[in-house]
């Protein structure tokens, strides 16, 4: 199993290269007030994937610190229950 997992990694690495390779022409990213970022295609690309991950993970904090914050409230009753009888 672990091979195959590795295998995986690998081909997933290998074929994310070779994007990357393909991917290498400058282009430009135009914002507000005629500024624009120059930089390879899989920079930018890689750059906007990371921001959106970031992103992702920062909507999804508030609900996971208000589960952790009830399961240890949840404990704490039980260990209370648990006590008492």
């Amino acid at each position: 199993m672990r091979a195959l997992l590795w295998g995986c990694r690998i081909f997933i690495f290998l074929f994310l290269l070779a994007f990357a390779l393909k991917n290498s022409d400058p282009v430009s990213v135009r914002f507000f007030f005629d500024t624009a970022w120059q930089a390879p295609l899989i920079i930018i690309v890689l750059a906007f994937f990371a921001g959106g991950a970031a992103l992702g993970v920062l909507s999804v904090l508030g609900t996971v610190f208000g589960l952790r914050r009830e399961v240890s409230r949840l404990k704490r009753e039980a260990n209370q229950t648990g006590k008492n009888a």
